[in-house]
């Protein structure tokens, strides 16, 4: 019970009795820890309170569920990002979904994520649940005979053009890279952070190689350099032949400096793993399912993941600074605003997100990776069943 509630009636028949009020608010002041001034204001705010409502004090909540709800959904639909990739990217996922007609939530709730801030977009995330991974991979790279005839790049990155492409095998082999199984190769473009994914199985050179010309075909604009680790799926005879008959530079990063490869490396695990998982897939299946789901993933982020870049980096004892973008954007945002890129390419990429959802796409995903995952099941070996995604 309240202590002022508990005391209400003798504080009032103590009316005109100086020391029996001055008791019961030393005994009040002693309990609750408030200023003696405020007892006689506290006893007269229970005396006047309207008992058949609730009492609500404090500041008026004004994102109430309805709008918690419309950006759990924001959030889910985007892939579960960060708070500051999410914010600045919020108006044009409302604006897609209104326009197809698939936003379910109230006028009031959509007005109340748009106009609402970074820090309280960050609080709200903090609470939503992610999809978490038990178990995590092993690595496949060796080092390759051939790798001291490819000239190693180490940075900077600052002023590459578009068209300069960090790549690298993500194995999808379990907690055992024994036997065969599958592989993604990732690419991420160094100056727009456009990427692309193709799989493949297991990770010989002529398999790398038609991936990466499934990836070139797929790129809308020209790839200029190509810069693997020191995998030998990457760093062979056969990868370098193809790569001057395209004229296309080959370098490569240091033995054991995974910085060097930083842009796609990260990519490994914000993408590949965060959306596949750490399974093993070791049926042949499922190497055309995993792709389809590539062809339906690839444009969601492109056009619709949002990231902020590094600024600069300032060592300041045994931490660093690290100063980010104000705004995040995405691939496709980032394309838009290049210079080096022809305007043809910019026009069709234009037709191209205008016709994209990002909530079908999502669903897409999803069905997809289900067949995936089910064809596993079936054509896989049986110590592989079982497994966690």
């Amino acid at each position: 019970m309240d202590i002022f509630e508990e005391h209400l009636q003798t504080w009032l028949k103590a009316r005109g009795q100086r020391q029996k009020r001055r008791e019961i608010a030393r005994h009040v002041c002693y309990v609750t820890g408030v200023h003696q001034k405020s007892v006689s204001r506290s006893f007269k705010r229970v005396q006047m309170r309207d008992h058949s409502r609730p009492e609500r004090r404090g500041r008026i909540e004004e994102y109430t569920p309805d709008a918690t709800a419309a950006l759990k959904a924001v959030w889910d639909m985007a892939g579960e990002p960060c708070g500051e990739n999410l914010h600045s990217q919020i108006g044009e996922y409302v604006r897609i979904l209104k326009r197809d007609r698939l936003w379910e939530h109230t006028e009031e709730a959509t007005q109340k994520i748009l106009r609402m801030s970074l820090g309280t977009v960050k609080n709200r995330l903090a609470k939503f649940i992610r999809k978490r991974f038990p178990s995590h991979g092993r690595s496949t790279t060796s080092r390759g005979a051939i790798h001291t005839l490819i000239p190693i790049r180490v940075g900077p990155w600052n002023e590459a053009p578009t068209g300069t492409v960090q790549i690298d095998t993500v194995a999808h082999c379990g907690d055992t890279t024994a036997g065969d199984y599958v592989f993604t190769v990732n690419s991420a473009d160094v100056a727009t952070l456009w990427g692309d994914r193709r799989v493949q199985w297991n990770k010989g050179r002529e398999a790398t190689v038609r991936s990466m010309e499934a990836m070139d075909d797929a790129s809308p604009f020209p790839i200029l350099e190509r810069h693997p680790d020191s995998g030998s799926e990457f760093i062979n005879w056969h990868c370098c032949e193809w790569s001057e008959a395209r004229k296309q530079k080959l370098t490569r990063s240091r033995p054991n400096h995974k910085n060097d490869n930083c842009f796609v490396e990260e990519r490994n695990g914000h993408i590949v793993r965060r959306w596949v998982g750490y399974t093993r897939f070791d049926a042949r299946e499922v190497v055309d399912a995993l792709n389809a789901v590539y062809d339906v993933l690839t444009p969601f982020l492109n056009h619709f993941m949002a990231s902020r870049r590094i600024i600069s980096k300032e060592r300041i004892g045994a931490r660093w600074k690290v100063t980010r973008e104000k705004k995040s954007l995405t691939p496709y945002q980032r394309v838009m605003a290049r210079g080096d890129v022809s305007e043809d390419v910019k026009v069709k990429l234009k037709e191209e997100h205008e016709r994209l959802n990002p909530l079908l796409l999502h669903r897409e995903i999803d069905r997809r990776l289900k067949v995936v995952f089910t064809l596993q099941e079936r054509h896989g070996e049986p110590k592989a069943r079982g497994e966690v995604r």
